[in-house]
């Protein structure tokens, strides 16, 4: 068997998240069929992580095992000929060792919440971004962001529909900035709770304008209670940006060095 890893784009639109439903189509599924079409044999695709419904990606990891070998980039490409007409993109595709795990060998994970601070409605960024009509302190934002910033139980930011062990991680970054018209909000951890990054990015947005503050994003935060939620913010603001592996750089690495994530 040979194991490649796959750098997957995609438009989560018309997806019900990445992983297989019984009720709708996903990018798993997606992915899957246009290998199979290729090489004719069944496949299991792992991703990095699993995302919801609209939820977009511009640089997931993943992974699939085949029983005999490929050239790398006519795989991909092969894959990609195959995926039309969904809004999927295989960006890269490489040899990776017997044990490399898509999920359980990555040791962090990169998201961006992209929200679109303006009154008119949006046309090109429909359905890629938030929408916020009333203006954003992004700075004051900014600041209360990093109040989660660091170990903590993220209880309050968890959906009640998560399946992981403990509610405790580790956020290493949560950072806000303002690009014009676009407040955008980058986050880092090892891992993510189910919603915690669309629950912190609703309750910035309350802070941005004006409902809640630094301390207020501190009492729901030791609240340890999602009833004490604020806002949960749509998904169709929200990317997953890049997985990070053993022996590769993470991103605030890349741009310390001036090399593009």
């Amino acid at each position: 068997m040979t194991r490649f890893a796959l750098t997957l784009e995609w438009d989560g639109t018309p997806f019900m998240g990445f992983q297989r439903q019984a009720h709708g189509p996903s990018v798993q599924q997606a992915v899957e069929e246009a290998t199979q079409s290729v090489i004719g044999e069944e496949i299991v695709l792992h991703a990095a992580g699993r995302t919801d419904t609209g939820v977009h990606a511009r640089g997931m990891r993943a992974h699939l095992e085949l029983s005999r070998d490929f050239d790398p980039f006519r795989l991909g490409e092969a894959i990609n000929a195959r995926l039309k007409p969904h809004p999927i993109a295989v960006l890269d595709c490489v040899r990776v060792a017997d044990d490399w795990h898509a999920r359980f060998s990555c040791i962090g994970r990169a998201y961006e919440y992209r929200i679109i601070n303006r009154r008119a409605p949006l046309t090109l960024e429909a359905g890629r971004a938030w929408r916020v009509t009333r203006p954003l302190d992004a700075e004051a934002m900014h600041e209360a962001a990093q109040v989660l910033v660091g170990h903590h139980d993220f209880t309050t930011f968890r959906s009640v529909h998560c399946q992981a062990a403990s509610p405790l991680k580790t956020l290493d970054r949560l950072d806000v900035r303002r690009v014009g018209d676009e407040v955008l909000i980058a986050a880092a951890a090892r891992s993510f709770l189910h919603h915690q990054v669309r629950s912190m990015v609703g309750c910035l947005a309350l802070v941005g304008l004006g409902q809640w503050n630094r301390d207020d994003m501190a009492a729901a935060l030791e609240a340890k209670n999602r009833c004490k939620l604020g806002l949960n913010a749509p998904p169709e603001g929200l990317y997953f940006i890049s997985a990070q592996y053993p022996g590769e750089m993470s991103d605030g690495e890349r741009q310390a060095t001036g090399i593009d994530a």
